[in-house]
């Protein structure tokens, strides 16, 4: 209660600077509609319209500083100086007027020699708890002596931005300045944000220091000898395949790449829980239990059992709980240098082999590429496999070019000897609604011979669409489902498709060819 935030212009009177989870379960209880408390001991909470990102709210100001620096465009699109204060403002008064707020201070990443000093300014309890999770939270010792963050997230999120403010498109947005180190969020309550919003900050300032950072889960071998990253989209397998008890989670989804190895950004992890079972994902389903927060979800109103399959609100529901909930966790949260680079992708089109190996060319250019491929809409008439490309595997979160955080990888694989992968976690013999998915024991399989170094001396054949060498042998996986072509019992129309998407590459890869070189350039498919 003595802590100050007068410097931020804030002056209300009751301030709760890193409260225990226990009092801010009373606070959202007492203070927030619809907060309740799960049958396993989870916080329920509700972000209210918005139950998703709105990254086409998303701005960075166009600052001097940084004007050089940024991918301007449709990810970072440009704010000016003059709209950000006018926000800010706004999100001060509007935090003004509450009668309690809470503060967490805390650290992003978990290596003392790059680490941030967060702070969090916000009016719901359920967000304080929520990055109370998601940051890595500092002892008493460490609190004490915290002094002046680094960043400070003011989350007036109940409040609307004035769509006649300059530059506004709608009542949302978040805005990010780094010359005042200073992040802003108006008209969405939706808690991912924040988190969202210090990965952000940590794709801009990392790189300036030749460090990569990189949106990607991490595990390594209960003995040490080795780590591994894992890069994908959403559906591909990423927070599954983490989830392995022959090894070590340093962390789920924001880590950073340094010359002295790896290491996790965040204190927790925020996983989708849709369709969550405790058979398919034990240690999700355990670790929310007290101090975790379940988002968006339904429940039985008297037994208060979570309904993972109900999808009325949003099927974006999900759970935030700290890295130590899970068992088998690396604290502190950090690796040694991959010895092995994972891309997955689910490619619905049926044409990518199971594994792959990739040169550096090829890593750098599926890594700008991000590919994945969803089974198609509920639309009449759709019924091809919609295409994704999100550079680097998180395009919404990069600051710089896409190339910079490629050329980082680039020069890290060759300095590390760190081999790149491409797994299709997608479609064998024919597209979707013709082939079949491909078994998770078979990718599980393949990632194990990844692990233990088998596949790494396997025999391997050139596919001649893509380029890439392809293993044709793996322990515990049927050989013939390891070339795609040989899975399809219409050869002619297996050419034809993996024509198509070696297509939709090239089209995708035009808008990054002006800054590629030519080993990325060369790293594409040969048809």
């Amino acid at each position: 209660m003595s802590f100050s935030l007068d410097k931020q212009g804030i002056s209300v009177k009751e301030i709760y600077r890193n409260p225990s989870p226990a009092f801010l379960y009373e606070a959202a209880l007492r203070f927030e509609k619809g907060s309740t408390i799960s049958s396993t001991g989870a916080l329920i909470a509700y972000s209210g319209k918005k139950t998703g990102r709105s990254p086409t709210d998303k701005r960075v100001v166009d600052e001097p500083e940084v004007h050089d620096d940024v991918w301007w465009g449709n990810v970072n699109i440009k704010l000016d100086p003059q709209s950000f204060l006018i926000n800010r403002e706004r999100a001060i008064d509007y935090l003004n007027t509450r009668e309690r707020l809470y503060v967490i201070d805390g650290y992003a990443g978990w290596d003392t020699k790059y680490q941030l000093k967060i702070r969090v300014v916000c009016a719901r309890a359920y967000h304080a708890l929520f990055m109370e999770n998601m940051l890595i939270r500092p002892t008493k010792e460490q609190l004490d002596s915290f002094g002046e963050p680094d960043y400070v997230i003011y989350n007036g999120g109940a409040f609307p931005a004035n769509r006649h403010t300059a530059g506004m498109t709608s009542t949302t947005s978040v805005d990010l300045s780094f010359s005042r180190r200073e992040f802003v969020i108006l008209g969405t309550e939706y808690a991912g944000e924040m988190k969202k919003g210090v990965f952000t900050i940590m794709n801009y300032l990392m790189p300036k220091q030749g460090v990569l950072s990189m949106h990607c889960s991490a595990t390594q071998a209960r003995d040490g000898s080795d780590t591994s990253i894992l890069f994908g989209l959403s559906g591909t397998g990423k927070t599954t395949l983490s989830a392995d008890p022959k090894r070590l989670l340093i962390g789920d989804d924001e880590h950073c790449w340094t010359d002295q190895g790896t290491f996790n950004i965040e204190g927790g992890c925020y996983a989708k829980v849709i369709k969550l079972s405790k058979e398919q994902e034990p240690d999700i389903w355990n670790a929310l239990q007290f101090g975790a927060v379940l988002e968006n979800v339904k429940y039985g109103p008297e037994s208060h059992l979570v309904d993972y399959d109900d999808t009325s609100l949003t099927e974006n529901t999900r759970g935030c709980y700290p890295l130590d909930s899970i068992p088998n966790a690396k604290l502190p949260a950090v690796g040694g240098h991959p010895k092995n680079v994972i891309f997955l992708t689910a490619d619905a089109f049926g044409v990518l082999p199971p594994v792959s190996k990739l040169t550096p060319g090829q890593a750098m250019y599926h890594y700008i590429s991000g590919y994945t491929a969803k089974v198609a809409g509920t639309e009449v008439g759709v019924k091809d496999p919609e295409p994704t490309f999100s550079p680097c595997f998180g395009g919404p979160f990069l600051v710089w070019h896409p190339t910079k955080y490629a050329e980082l990888l680039a020069e890290k694989l060759r300095k590390h000897g760190a081999q790149t992968w491409l797994v299709n976690t997608g479609w064998s013999g024919g597209a979707y609604g013709i082939g079949s998915r491909i078994k998770l024991k078979y990718t599980r399989a393949i990632i194990d011979a990844i692990h233990n170094g088998s596949l790494a001396s396997a025999p391997t054949v050139e596919d001649p669409v893509f380029g890439f060498q392809v293993p044709t042998s793996c322990p515990d996986v049927p050989t013939e489902i390891l070339l795609p072509r040989n899975t399809w019992a219409d050869k002619a129309a297996y050419d034809d498709k993996a024509k198509k998407v070696a297509s939709l590459f090239r089209e995708n890869f035009k808008k990054y060819e002006a800054q590629a070189s030519d080993e990325v350039r060369g790293g594409g498919p040969k048809l």
